[in-house]
């Protein structure tokens, strides 16, 4: 299993963004889940594939040209790809992945989060998209979710599809029952 992690490419203003970040790819390597993620090695980005790789993790590294220098590649990694677009970018993530989750980030994290989430919305796959609600960060945006359910903008029955968790282990949760009901459709 392969997640892509959204998230951004400065740590925050709070040490706690990047300690969970830190945790969240600890965890994810420790339970053989690989990572897939934009390829930088500054910010929250840098963090959770660095702590993946001190615990013998898959990271897959996919960024486009043009930032190489901005975001400066993270060059240790298991396989990265230098793309040609942003685009490009957010499809080869998605194809390699499994899931999706969105730590803390700017807007680029959210406009990743959404493409998938209304892709799942649409039907274009059946993936955890997972935010990872450290500290509140995303307590508004929850909240925004709700006002668009309420004002019916999301349909009631997507309510399923916003998952939101506040720990490495809760998204391990995820994880794992999403992997589960994919063995049991392979079977």
């Amino acid at each position: 299993m392969n997640v892509a992690i959204y998230c951004g490419s400065q740590t925050g203003k709070k040490a706690v963004y990047i300690e969970k970040a830190k945790e969240l790819g600890e965890t994810l390597a420790k339970s053989k889940i690989g990572i897939v993620y934009g390829g930088s090695n500054i910010g929250l980005m840098g963090a959770v594939a660095d702590a993946a790789l001190e615990h013998n993790g898959r990271v897959i590294g996919i960024m486009p040209e043009h930032l190489q220098k901005r975001e400066i590649a993270h060059l240790h990694l298991t396989e990265i790809h230098f793309v040609e677009s942003m685009h490009v970018r957010k499809k080869k993530m998605v194809d390699l992945s499994d899931a999706y989750i969105a730590l803390p980030g700017g807007c680029g994290t959210l406009d990743e989060y959404f493409e998938v989430f209304t892709w799942a919305q649409i039907g274009l796959h059946h993936n955890p998209v997972i935010l990872y609600n450290i500290d509140g960060f995303y307590d508004a945006l929850i909240q925004h979710f709700d006002k668009m359910i309420e004002e019916g903008f999301i349909r009631e029955e997507q309510r399923e599809i916003l998952k939101v968790a506040t720990t490495a282990e809760e998204i391990l949760t995820i994880l794992m029952s999403h992997q589960d009901v994919l063995l049991k459709k392979g079977s």
